[in-house]
């Protein structure tokens, strides 16, 4: 009976992972290239329309101001009115304003138009992490999230050297190549925002690919973990998030991991420049080959996380190695060592991204139903303040040094802490769930 039980459990997971996973990797995929293109952009954008390093990092921080204002109302909307609803509208939204970054022509449309952008995309992310957490049980849910996220590095991968072949363009039509990145480049959210709304189920008993047994077997996986909290709604569901001392401190953890996601992912066409010297296309080339690492530390600290039911390790060791990588890099590079602080750089970036699915499943364990919903969006928001304020505080570094250096450094401080606070969390974590067993 056990061995049958085992074999519908992997066989369920496995269904999951094969219908469900490749469709949220691509939405995640086209999302990420349409947020991230703009580093690439820069690399002829600033000089057309006269921006510093200081007016583009502002720019760039500026899509996070809506972003975070409205991450918690419009996942709670999710949670009302459906996945399928809301995350189509989203991606039509933002995919139409991703386009029309192509026509800005002074440095107030380029900050109108983050703005936007910023307000159309709010609560994709915790969106699909919500709609993950509401679909696979916790054995298999940080394998999940590495899927999903591994779509995001994927993005950088596979994008970043897309949007250095498509500044190519330049001049087709008397339009500059990063105008041609935009523009191409947004088309695909708004396509697939109408395939979602046909296809994407919005909860298991819709998922027709599923057998009774199967179906089953899901439901009352996801019944016994979900935590008490999960039935509280409305008022209720906003104030177990808001009021619970754990999501802050997953809050503060996921905002000094955002250190690194952002701060280095939006200059690292910049610093790979600076690094390299190298052409446009080569420098979007090297730039891309981090996140091949991101994918593999990804999905091998996710799945070992599972595998073992082992959280702090996994949530903290890997911040706290790219924190010391990082600021080991800036050493290295001003020895003369480039090639050395490339690899460096590679590897810092990697590790950085490796703790993300598993800081998903520790916190989609701690918290269900309409409070997940609440704080998922409430961490993914405090993590975008990075977003926010870190690159125009990046770019002012870089005008005042002329050199990324002490900017670096600041991030790899904050990786350091996120690591030290992320053994504590996931260990008060696996005591809670352990007393709980026993109770």
């Amino acid at each position: 009976m056990n061995r049958q039980a085992n074999g519908l459990d992997a066989a369920t997971i496995g269904r999951l992972n094969l219908r469900l996973m490749p469709f949220l990797m691509l939405l995640y995929l086209v999302a990420y290239i349409d947020r991230a293109n703009i580093s690439v952009a820069a690399l002829q954008m600033n000089a057309d329309l006269q921006l510093s390093a200081e007016m583009y990092g502002l720019g760039a921080g500026l899509f996070y101001i809506t972003y975070i204002l409205l991450e918690v109302p419009s996942n709670l909307i999710l949670a009302r009115v459906g996945a399928r609803r809301w995350i189509a509208r989203i991606m039509i939204t933002w995919g139409i304003i991703a386009t029309g970054m192509a026509f800005i022509q002074t440095p107030a449309q380029f900050y109108g138009m983050r703005v936007l952008l910023g307000a159309a995309e709010a609560g994709f992310t915790p969106g699909i992490i919500y709609y993950i957490s509401r679909w696979y049980p916790s054995n298999g849910r940080a394998r999940a999230m590495s899927f999903f996220y591994i779509a995001a590095a994927l993005a950088s991968l596979i994008g970043l050297p897309l949007s250095g072949a498509l500044l190519n363009m330049h001049g087709i039509f008397g339009l500059e190549g990063w105008r041609w990145m935009f523009f191409l480049e947004g088309l695909p959210a708004v396509l697939l925002g109408f395939v979602v709304l046909r296809k994407l189920p919005d909860h298991p008993e819709q998922a027709t690919w599923l057998s009774a047994d199967q179906l089953g077997w899901l439901k009352r996986a996801l019944a016994q973990e979900a935590p008490r909290n999960a039935e509280e709604h409305g008022v209720a569901a906003l104030k177990a998030a808001f009021g619970n001392g754990q999501v802050w401190a997953l809050a503060a953890f996921w905002l000094l991991q955002a250190f690194g996601t952002i701060g280095i992912t939006l200059f690292l066409p910049l610093l790979v420049k600076n690094i390299s010297g190298q052409s446009n296309f080569v420098v979007s080339a090297l730039s891309a080959l981090p996140f091949l690492f991101a994918c593999i530390f990804m999905y091998c600290n996710g799945r070992h996380s599972d595998l073992t039911r082992e959280r702090a390790l996994h949530l903290g060791l890997p911040l706290l190695l790219s924190g010391t990588l990082l600021a080991g890099c800036i050493y290295v590079a001003h020895l003369g060592y480039l090639p050395v602080a490339y690899a460096m750089l590679v590897l810092a970036v990697g590790l950085n991204w490796a703790v993300t699915p598993v800081f998903w499943a520790v916190t989609t364990e701690y918290v269900s139903g309409m409070t997940a919903a609440a704080a998922i969006a409430l961490i993914n928001a405090v993590a975008n303040i990075a977003g926010l304020a870190l690159p125009p505080v990046m770019g002012r570094i870089k005008d005042v040094t002329h050199s990324y250096d002490l900017a670096l450094l600041l991030v790899a401080a904050a990786l350091l802490i996120g690591g030290a606070l992320g053994l504590r969390i996931a260990s008060r974590s696996q005591r809670a769930k352990q007393v709980q067993r026993h109770a």
